[in-house]
């Protein structure tokens, strides 16, 4: 589907939700039709730009929306470079939307609009090794204290979000979708991926889950979800923001980095940057590999998910990675 098509879709809706908030937009820009649909709103009454999500409808209920929002606000007292949400005229965070064109129910959130670029285009246009290694260290740092305010934060009463524990990485109806389904996989290769799912289940079920390795986690920050202005990082989208080991948090981090020639220096740069902030130990530490793992195991499901998507060249890459991978540990 093309912007116009998506524009056609989804903008009467964006306008029906901003009529309940205190904005008097004078623009509205298609960002991304990804896992949500996602608008530009300039207000041109009081100035400035906010983000509009019209979330995907069957992947968060309203209560965990709600306890996401929640985080985010908790992050934010705590010093953390994230969105500022903005309330409807009533108080409330979202509010629901029909999509004339089909007919479904979506709920629709809005944000003051954060200025940056992407630090994965960032990364994309730079060939100084060192300018590199400091944005995984700033971004090791970022991780840290995020775990660290996740680790002392007590949600409140009602909050939901998932987990994404033995069972919601390895099991039977894992959070990303089977995995072992997708349909360019043979076989044999079902088999193998099946056999190592089960080990992992294993070993997973066998970790701590005490605060100081389990707690809320972003688990999805990589480079393509934070936002560089100057010196400043901002995390954005926390559509799969759960509770889960801190090191599932690091190793998707790395696995961003992990095909590069220099990918051990990035690793240890992002780790210093980390263990500045909060202590990582060594037995944590050693399960990372694991995680990387897991979590390219995790993104073939993802992909299964979504047959509508063309497959990125990435894909392969990382499918023959997770394959070769597997083969090792049988």
């Amino acid at each position: 589907m093309d912007d116009e098509a998506v524009e056609r879709m989804f903008e009467p809706a964006a306008r029906a939700a901003l009529s309940a908030f205190p904005i008097e937009a004078n623009d509205l820009t298609l960002v991304s039709l990804a896992e949500n649909v996602t608008f530009k709103v300039n207000d041109g009454r009081k100035g400035g730009a906010y983000v509009l999500r019209l979330h995907r409808p069957g992947y968060h209920t309203l209560d965990e929306l709600l306890s996401e929002r929640s985080w985010i606000r908790a992050l934010r007292e705590a010093g953390i470079d994230v969105p500022t949400p903005v309330l409807a005229r009533d108080g409330r965070d979202y509010v629901p939307v029909v999509i004339p064109a089909t007919g479904e129910r979506r709920f629709a959130g809005i944000a003051r609009w954060t200025e940056g670029r992407l630090l994965s285009e960032v990364l994309a246009e730079t060939t100084d090794n060192r300018r590199v290694e400091s944005y995984f260290a700033q971004l090791g740092s970022l991780t840290a204290s995020m775990h660290n305010q996740a680790s002392a934060w007590r949600p409140p009463p009602g909050f939901r979000r998932h987990a994404l524990d033995s069972e919601g990485l390895m099991g039977e109806a894992p959070h990303w979708g089977p995995f072992w389904e997708h349909a360019s996989l043979t076989a044999g290769e079902r088999s193998l991926l099946l056999d190592v799912r089960r080990r992992m289940r294993e070993r997973l079920a066998q970790l701590s889950r005490d605060r100081s390795v389990y707690s809320l986690i972003h688990a999805d920050m990589h480079p393509g979800n934070i936002l560089v202005d100057g010196d400043r990082l901002t995390v954005i989208d926390f559509d799969d923001a759960g509770f889960g080991w801190h090191q599932y948090d690091i190793a998707i981090v790395l696995t961003y980095w992990q095909t590069k020639p220099d990918a051990a220096e990035i690793d240890r740069a992002f780790i210093d940057g980390y263990r500045a902030i909060r202590r990582l130990p060594d037995d944590a530490s050693t399960t990372i590999p694991m995680f990387r793992l897991i979590r390219w195991m995790a993104s073939i499901g993802w992909f299964h998910q979504r047959p509508e998507l063309k497959r990125p060249a990435v894909f392969e890459e990382r499918k023959a990675w997770v394959l070769d991978q597997c083969a090792t540990l049988r």
